[in-house]
């Protein structure tokens, strides 16, 4: 891994020091519910403070669509931040206007500033290069060097991920290195039994990753609403649950694949059959190749795996020395069908082997079911920049840093 580390900027006593974190939290009512991103934030944030730097954090939160929206501000993001460092975290009001050059300018060595919403700004995520160059431009006066560490999104070619890093000098800090040092193991190099726990709804968000990682490990294991095409694909009937009918053929293609390679895929046995899709749903356990037997007939929507599958999926678990896993097991929000989801993330807590949790709805998942980040080996930070990396592909936000 070839990669601009914070060594490669030399001394930084005295400089500022602007930080590209990732601290798109769920929000509810204005109060944040996971602050997972915000924690990954701190190692490199402290290692700058320590070093003399002052810093100006950066950050998206949301998809406001270039426009100031109130409920999309970084402000509960800020003084979380604040509570976690353990220290006074001054937040301008907007990105690059008068506030954000007041906050910055006040600065001094070991002091924290947030701007606010990068997102705010059309500029940051347009499609035109000269407007984003523009805008990095403008975010470049604040500081003497760039760090990048918002690994959730590096896949994205955006003004503060890839333009900023050729305005400045730049490197990666230290989660992002720590997450590819966690892909790549995953990639090249895994400890085997190797099994791979895919979920959440929808076959065609995994299709890259399946095709990529079929010739890399032992065990492919499918839940989540994608676990009904992969039934159909076998011919079987799956009443009202989530179907992509385009994509039987591409199933039916890995599945035959997977048999040439010696790969074992798990597929379940039974699942958790809903009345319809909501928290207070009648359901019933049906076997995989009777889901429209059951009392709700062809209405019936698949909404967990069931008990057996999810043993299933616990024993390959325990006895793999590594696994990787993206995506719900079912519709964890709802308690009722969160048992498929608890089981899994229980194994890989219990796993003596490497577990890594894909970043997105895993990470929500793992922790709103009560397991704390330590339980596993890693929890990604980035759930779209994790499934690319993993297909195989080629990620602006890194390449910006020298990585290849």
């Amino acid at each position: 891994m070839t990669l601009r580390t914070i060594e490669s900027l030399g001394e930084l006593a005295g400089k500022r020091v602007l930080v590209r974190c990732d601290l798109n939290v769920p929000l509810s009512d204005g109060v944040i519910t996971d602050d997972g991103r915000i924690r990954a934030s701190l190692p490199t944030i402290r290692e700058l403070i320590a070093a003399g730097a002052s810093v100006v954090v950066i950050s998206h939160l949301g998809r406001p669509k270039g426009e100031v929206q109130a409920e999309f501000s970084l402000a509960p993001a800020a003084h979380r931040l604040g509570e976690l460092l353990g220290n006074d975290v001054a937040f301008a009001r907007d990105t690059v206007g008068e506030s954000a050059q007041q906050t910055v300018e006040a600065l001094q060595p070991g002091q924290v500033a947030v701007l606010e919403n990068l997102r705010f700004n059309p500029e940051e995520t347009s499609k035109t290069d000269a407007e984003r160059e523009a805008f990095a431009r403008r975010l470049a006066a604040f500081g003497d060097a760039f760090v990048s560490d918002g690994f959730g999104v590096v896949h994205r070619k955006q003004a503060s991920v890839f333009e900023l890093a050729a305005a400045l000098p730049s490197a990666a800090g230290r989660l992002i290195e720590r997450e590819l040092a966690v892909l790549e193991r995953l990639t090249e190099r895994p400890e085997r039994p190797y099994a791979v726990v895919l979920g959440g709804s929808k076959v065609a968000d995994k299709l890259g990753v399946i095709e990529h990682l079929l010739p890399r490990v032992d065990s492919l294991l499918i839940g989540g609403g994608m676990l009904f095409t992969f039934l159909a694909a076998q011919g079987h009937r799956v009443a009202s649950s989530l179907l992509e009918a385009d994509q039987l053929e591409t199933v039916r293609g890995y599945l035959a694949e997977a048999e040439r390679l010696g790969v074992e895929v798990v597929l379940p046995s039974d699942v958790v059959v809903a009345s319809r899709f909501a928290a207070d749903a009648q359901s019933e356990i049906a076997a995989s190749d009777a889901i429209e037997e059951t009392s709700f007939g062809t209405a019936g929507i698949g909404l967990d795996i069931g008990p057996e599958t999810a043993e299933r999926f616990a024993d390959v678990i325990e006895a793999a020395r590594t696994v990787f896993w993206n995506g719900p097991m079912g519709v964890f929000e709802f308690e009722r069908f969160a048992e498929g989801t608890r089981v899994v993330a229980g194994a890989l807590a219990s796993a003596s082997g490497f577990t890594v949790v894909g970043g997105g709805d895993s990470a929500a998942a793992v922790r709103a079911l009560g397991f704390a980040d330590d339980d596993f080996s890693h929890i990604s930070t980035g759930g779209g920049a994790s499934l690319e990396f993993l297909e195989g592909k080629r990620l602006p936000g890194l390449e910006a840093l020298g990585w290849q």
